[in-house]
Order: structure tokens, then C-alpha cells, then sequence
């Protein structure tokens, strides 16, 4: 398997796992130690260490159930023993017996190590609404 399927391949795991809300199957996918962090949408989503990582995933299993990752456009850049991924994708969840599509926006940091490619980081973001297409910056409203 080349490193640019292998580093991809991590994604279908990491989709794989939070369907099933295994946390220690998600966390399995993240290097070892405390060296990782996680930015996701909330304004409260600021995680470094693996507690505050895995205690954003536990929220999120217990807010909704996640039932299909569609990933979208896709940029892998691979250097070395290091590699990133920006990429689009819905989330299909269930809330409240609600079938919902979230659309996201995910950098992935990856490292190569003995066990293969494993996260670092991962961020993640919604388009600004009140962004009009071709502008840099968002206005006031939504």
C-alpha cells in the first residue's frame, strides 16, 4: 500500500470508529503519548493531551449518533515521515431523532511511525455562512 492510501486509509478508520462510538478504537488512531491535540467546531473544542481528546469524542457519542462519513475534495501532502490532510466532508448524524448533514472542513497532521501513520492533530471547521463567494473576509451577517 502506498503512503498516500495509507494516510487515507486512517480516515476510513477514524469514520469507522465513530460510527460505532468506539472510543479506544478512535483513540487507537492517534499517536501514543500526550503529544496530540484536537480543534473541533465548538468554541470550547480547544483539546491537548489524550483526556481532553477522548472527553470531546465522549460528548459527541453521547449528542448524537454519527452513521456515514462522505468525504469530498481531498489534498494529501506527504513529506517524509510527516503528512496532512485537508479535507471536505459530510457527517451524517441522527440527534434527537433527527437525520442531520453536517458539513466540515478537516486538517489532519499525521506522523509515520512503526505502527504506520498515526494522527496528531486533527481541526475542524464549518465555511463561515456569512462569507459571499470570492471575498476573503466574512461580514456581520450569519
Amino acid at each position: 500500500m502506498s503512503d498516500r492510501d495509507a494516510v487515507l486509509a486512517t480516515l476510513d478508520e477514524y469514520a469507522a470508529a465513530y460510527c460505532a462510538k468506539d472510543l479506544s478504537r478512535l483513540m487507537d488512531i492517534f499517536a501514543d503519548g500526550e503529544d496530540i491535540s484536537l480543534i473541533g467546531t465548538g468554541a470550547d473544542e480547544l483539546c491537548s493531551g489524550r483526556a481532553e481528546v477522548a472527553s470531546v469524542f465522549e460528548r459527541n457519542f453521547r449528542d448524537a449518533t454519527a452513521t456515514q462519513f462522505e468525504w469530498q475534495w481531498t489534498d494529501v501532502a506527504i513529506h517524509g515521515s510527516a503528512a496532512t490532510v485537508a479535507i471536505t466532508l459530510n457527517i451524517h448524524l441522527i440527534l434527537d431523532d433527527e437525520n442531520l448533514v453536517v458539513p466540515i472542513r478537516w486538517t489532519v497532521s499525521l506522523v509515520k511511525t512503526d505502527a504506520g501513520w498515526k494522527w496528531v492533530h486533527r481541526h475542524a471547521s464549518a465555511a463561515a455562512g456569512s462569507q459571499e463567494e470570492g471575498a476573503a473576509y466574512p461580514t456581520g451577517g450569519d
